[in-house]
């Protein structure tokens, strides 16, 4: 006969055993802590230290300088003109696969393409932008030998502001076709069919139907192709140097200890950075949720 005392272990130790369906998340779980959640906390608490410990707000206040502010101004035009040029590029391409009639054996190597090249960033990158218009690059010259096109003399240099958005386009234009084709596909057949009996056009039937449905997931796109952009760091470093002034690179430039370099001033920057791609993120993930509510 089971007495209280066994039934007493029994379930203490029901309650102290872990569920081994969570020990697959774990390594996940300290990835996550080690290399986001604490860099983050120790960027912003030195946001807000002087360099013997103490507390300030003289770094953030130091971010309106106009040498600092001048960086965040074209950083965030570089990322707008980068996200929105790849939205659209992305939007057509995505559209012209889903509902253009282009053959399906085009879509499995285009997606395939777009998940390798939405994550093909840094160095190797920079070097292939750099070995293709580079100002010895493989285009430049066969353009300028070829066709008596001077790129250089027409004024287009790889490291510039347009250079760096072109370079950036090659990330965030597969990204945004990773992102949109779900949404494209959600678009259901009856809707269309039901405006063609209402008498609707096929540009009425986009501006009055799949528009409005599509824009919560082209807005949320934008803001994570913006972040994305905003955030990159390895690519501006590589292609630039510092010739270009943006916020990555001025971050870089603070940190690294070089004499001039100010640490703290580096994580008031990079706290700003993250305020930043944290907005953008937030909008995205609050529209991308409006927009799965419509596809459901």
């Amino acid at each position: 006969m089971t007495t209280h005392v066994e039934i007493a272990d029994t379930v203490r130790a029901e309650r102290i055993r872990l569920p081994l369906h969570w020990l697959g998340v774990v390594p996940f779980t300290i990835f996550v802590l080690l290399f986001l959640i604490l860099p983050t906390m120790k960027i912003a608490v030195g946001a807000f230290q002087t360099p013997e410990g103490g507390f300030t707000v003289t770094n953030l206040y130091n971010l309106f300088t106009p040498s600092i502010l001048a960086a965040f101004d074209i950083s965030i035009r570089i990322s707008f003109a980068s996200a929105l040029l790849g939205c659209l590029i992305g939007f057509a391409m995505s559209a012209a696969l889903v509902l253009g009639g282009l053959p399906q054996a085009i879509r499995g190597p285009l997606m395939t393409f777009s998940g390798v090249a939405s994550n093909f960033a840094g160095v190797p990158l920079a070097f292939a932008f750099i070995a293709t218009l580079g100002p010895a690059g493989f285009i430049t010259l066969f353009l300028r030998d070829d066709f008596d096109i001077n790129l250089r003399a027409m004024g287009f240099n790889l490291l510039s502001f347009w250079g760096l958005t072109i370079t950036y386009l090659f990330f965030q234009i597969p990204l945004m076709i990773l992102i949109i084709t779900p949404a494209l596909d959600g678009l259901k057949r009856e809707w269309r069919e039901a405006a063609s009996i209402l008498g609707a056009t096929n540009a009425q039937y986009w501006r009055l139907v799949a528009f409005p449905i599509l824009l919560p997931s082209i807005l949320g796109t934008f803001a994570l192709l913006f972040a994305n952009s905003f955030g990159a760091v390895a690519t501006a470093i590589a292609l630039t140097g510092s010739s270009l002034s943006i916020v990555p690179i001025l971050l870089y430039a603070q940190i690294r200890g070089d004499v001039l370099g100010n640490p703290n001033l580096g994580y008031a920057l990079a706290f700003g950075m993250i305020v930043v791609t944290g907005l953008a993120n937030a909008i995205y993930v609050w529209l991308r949720a409006r927009s799965e509510r419509w596809m459901k």
